[in-house]
């Protein structure tokens, strides 16, 4: 392997160490998952007191760490992708993931969006298609007193039971589920 420097070594784990997909801090009372083993490994090498022998750990564990994300072994992401992914994820309901997404106090709550496309069924419920391609389906009986239209800005916020309170240009609030 070739010599690394320490100029490409301190990023190299500063990025090992603040970008692999982890519980945060905050999140005391609970056990962290485990930390990947190729981490573990390059964090290990900060133990050593001999610089040359520290050093030629931490080429190593570096090479290993690049070979594993080559072969997507390892995945890498920082708190900002881990936000997108969650509100492209809103509405839908998963198991507790270990911090993949991040803790509780990163959960979403609300979003806002903009409608794209509005359909009416038989029975009078809406199912709107947002700009981001999520699809929101009526759950409740809420007639509104005007259809939802195309570029219309939507406030959708958690509610109970599964669902979620949709509310139009600040106008009524109807119950929605995603479906898609």
């Amino acid at each position: 392997m070739p010599h690394l420097s320490m100029r490409l070594i301190a990023p190299l784990a500063f990025l090992a160490v603040a970008l692999p997909v982890a519980a945060p801090a905050a999140a005391r009372d609970k056990e962290a998952p485990p930390r990947p083993a190729q981490i573990q490994q390059l964090y290990n090498c900060r133990d050593i007191a001999d610089p040359t022998a520290r050093l030629a750990c931490f080429d190593r564990e570096v090479g290993e760490l690049s070979a594993a994300d080559q072969a997507r072994e390892i995945t890498f992401t920082d708190r900002e992708t881990a936000k997108k992914a969650r509100r492209g994820l809103f509405g839908f309901s998963f198991p507790k993931l270990g911090g993949i997404f991040g803790g509780d106090e990163d959960e979403i709550k609300e979003v806002e969006t903009t409608i794209r496309s509005v359909s009416i069924d038989r029975s009078g419920k809406y199912t709107l298609v947002m700009d981001d391609d999520a699809v929101w389906v009526q759950i409740d009986t809420t007639m509104l007193p005007r259809q939802p239209k195309p570029g219309q800005k939507v406030k959708i916020k958690v509610a109970t039971m599964g669902s979620y309170f949709a509310t139009i240009d600040g106008g009524r609030t109807i119950r929605m589920k995603r479906d898609r």
